[in-house]
This record gives structure tokens, sequence and C-alpha cells, in this order.
């Protein structure tokens, strides 16, 4: 689960934007490049990456839109955000990757139990190189808005086109042991590449499905909250601490400990002080502070 920095509305928003566009430019246009030299060489390999490139489009183009979802401001229908939609899409994202490892296997199955020859090898390898560069140039611009944003969405599409680096590379491996003779080395890269996207969409999915479920906040923040609420002067102690994440947006309650003989108004004043202290530390986060007479 991420623990971005805290950034103002719009300056996030530009950075989701930024990344997501990134991410469908060069998902359609990796498609255009491996499409037509698949074509030419017949090789299931280059099969298998242009079948992952269709899926990360369709990947990217799903997550455009949740997040241009999950920034909309919290509104009558959805008084805690629309972060949550980040969530859906990396659930989204790992159907698709599932999808492009079944295909890719059985391409890599049939092909391996009958092995065809290929053609245009080098041709293939110059594109593959291409996609590693375009690739490489994309997941910078992703880890610099992951950082910045947390996203869990643009995190999902950033564990998928880092799997594309060694998707790209096993093809050139591929081919070029395919121009040496070994046919069933394409096949037998096909059917790796299937697992490894297979185990990406797990991670995907695991942490998609961890957010949706209201999972704790890390160990480290759960702590770093729980020292500085009891540190506020007055407060007896703390219990009853609780925590989530919605997208960008971070979620705390807790039942405060103070004084019996505290007047109402002194006990409102404590609790205000706890709240405040803790947005002062993570400004992403919404505190409810409910206060025990000890």
């Amino acid at each position: 689960m991420n623990t971005s920095e805290y950034l103002e509305p719009t300056e996030r928003e530009r950075l989701l934007k930024l990344a997501t566009y990134a991410s469908v430019g060069v998902a359609f246009g990796l498609i255009a490049l491996k499409g037509g030299v698949w074509f030419a060489s017949g090789s299931v390999s280059i099969l298998a990456s242009l079948i992952d490139s269709l899926m990360d489009s369709a990947a990217s183009v799903i997550n455009l839109f949740a997040v241009r979802y999950a920034l909309k401001p919290a509104d009558r229908e959805h008084r805690f955000g629309h972060g949550k939609a980040e969530a859906l899409a990396g659930l989204a994202q790992a159907a698709f990757i599932v999808g492009s490892a079944v295909l890719v296997l059985l391409q890599g199955v049939g092909r391996l139990l009958d092995p065809q020859p290929i053609n245009a090898t080098w041709l293939g390898i110059s594109v593959m190189v291409l996609s590693i560069i375009a690739t490489l140039g994309l997941l910078a611009v992703q880890r610099h808005v992951i950082k910045r944003t947390g996203s869990t969405a643009i995190n999902a599409d950033s564990i998928h086109y880092r799997s594309d680096l060694l998707l790209n590379a096993s093809v050139i491996v591929a081919l070029l042991l395919a121009a040496y003779g070994i046919q069933r080395a394409d096949a037998l890269m096909g059917l790796g590449i299937a697992l490894y996207i297979g185990y990406s969409a797990l991670r995907i999915g695991l942490d998609a499905i961890q957010i949706l479920m209201d999972h704790e906040l890390p160990e480290e923040v759960r702590t770093e909250a729980l020292a500085l609420a009891r540190g506020v002067a007055g407060v007896i102690d703390v219990h009853d601490f609780r925590s989530r994440q919605s997208g960008h947006h971070w979620f705390m309650q807790m039942h405060v400990e103070l004084p019996a003989q505290m007047s109402l108004l002194e006990a409102h004043d404590l609790g205000e002080a706890v709240r405040s202290v803790l947005e002062q530390r993570f400004p992403q986060v919404d505190v409810l502070v409910h206060t025990d007479p000890v």
C-alpha cells in the first residue's frame, strides 16, 4: 500500500493524467509496430508480445476513465470520495492480464507441438528493441507519478509494463535462437512469458483487493499516528484505532481516553487537538475522534 506525499488536488490531477495519457499512447504505438512484424514473421513470441500490448491498451483506457472518476471530489452519494475507483481499475487490469496469459499459453503449447519457421527475424528484433526503449521511457514517467501520488491504478499499470521489459527481452532471445535453428525456443519463451504475466496479475489483483477490503494503513503509519495522539497533553491513552485508504485519501478513527472530571468543552478541545496534530502530519487524512471518560 502506497504512502505518498500529500499533493494539492490540481497537481495530483495533472500528474495522473500525464501518466494515463502516456500509457495509452505507448500501448497503441506498440500495437501498430508489433502487429506489422508479427504478420511478417509468424513468431509466437511476437504474438505473445502483441497480445500483451493489446491488453495494455485496454487496461490503460480503463485506467484513464477510472483515474478521472477517482479524482472527483466527495459528493452527497459518495461521502468518502471516489478513490476506490482506482482499486477497481487495478482489478480490471488483473483480469485483462490473466486473459492475455491464457491466450499466450495456448499459442505457445500449439507451437511447441507443431514448430513453425520464423521469418523476418531481424525486423522482429529491431521492433522489440524499440519496444524496450519506449517502455523504459513510460516507466520513468510512471515511477515519478507513483512516488508523488501513490496511485493504485498507475502502480498496477507500472507493474504490468515492468513485466513487459522481461517479455520483450525474452522475445529477442527467442528470435535469436530461432535464427540459429532452435525453433522450439520461440514457443518455450512464449510459455515462460505467459506464466510470468499470470504472476503479475496475481500481485495486481491482491493489492487492489486489500484496498477494497479496507485493509489497515501500513504498521509504521499506525504506530506514528498513535504516538502523536498519545503525545497530546491531557490525553491518557488511545484505543480502538482503525484506519483505511481510499485512493489517495486516508481515514483514521480512534477512542481517546480523557479524565472523567473534564467538562464537555475541554474534552471537545482535546479531541480537536488530537485531530489537528494528525492532520498536520498526514494532510491526506480524515480523522474521527471519540472521547471516553476515565
